[in-house]
């Protein structure tokens, strides 16, 4: 976990703990409550990131097409 990831789910945890009243023993709860709340602010920028790289024009490989086979004559039946 990065420093300042951390520092911000502590931040944020604290925040939490704060508006719930202070009680006691609920820290774990309130961390992982941070920490989805964090994680969920980093998602979009993540996105965008890989959106952003997916839209530069990359080359395509043309598509070799099959030649068209000529059917053979069918033959005759004999009486």
């Amino acid at each position: 976990m990065t420093d300042d990831r951390h520092e911000r789910i502590r931040q944020r945890a604290h925040e939490i703990w704060e508006q719930a009243g202070r009680p006691e023993g609920a820290h774990m709860e309130h961390w992982e409550q941070a920490t989805a709340e964090i994680d969920a602010e980093s998602k979009p920028k993540k996105a965008a990131k890989k959106a952003a790289a997916a839209k530069v024009d990359k080359p395509k490989a043309a598509k070799a097409e099959k030649p068209v086979k000529a059917k053979a004559p069918a033959k005759k039946a004999k009486a």
